[in-house]
């Protein structure tokens, strides 16, 4: 299977607790390479029309205040299989039910406090790495 690309954001949660560090850490000893990274505090309207896909679930308002509540780092991960992997490697959504050695399992505080973002499909890792990164800011495999 060949390298692709997903887009993963270490959360306010995490971010400002000092554990970007230990997350980007865990994820390269598992395989994944950092193509793009930077550090961002999202406005209301930044959060909004990231995740506008939730605009009518229950918890969009909630998730949108927590997204803004600090500075998060998205980053672009590169890895064979990186939309799946990726979402293994972070673990369930509620730590509780993450799986030992997940980053959720060893960063994350609570279901909404989960540390972490990944995308969910290959067309939603494009989408989202364009919303954080211009591709001349991607770096290219040497």
């Amino acid at each position: 299977m060949p390298n692709n690309r997903t887009l993963t954001i270490v959360k306010p949660d995490a971010f400002g607790s000092g554990k970007a560090g230990k997350i980007i850490a865990h994820l390269e000893q598992q395989g994944f390479v950092v193509r793009a990274a930077k550090v961002v505090h999202l406005t209301d309207a930044e959060a909004g029309e990231f995740y506008a896909v939730h605009r009518e679930r229950p918890f969009f308002k909630s998730l949108t205040t927590f997204m803004t509540s600090g500075p998060c780092m998205p980053m672009i991960l590169e890895k064979a299989g990186a939309v799946a992997a990726l979402r293994t490697a972070i673990g369930a959504t509620d730590p509780a039910e993450a799986a030992a050695g997940s980053v959720r399992k060893l960063f994350a505080e609570s279901k909404e406090r989960n540390a972490i973002h990944a995308s969910d499909s290959d067309e939603n890792a494009l989408r989202e790495a364009g919303f954080f990164f211009a591709e001349s800011e991607v770096l290219r495999a040497l």
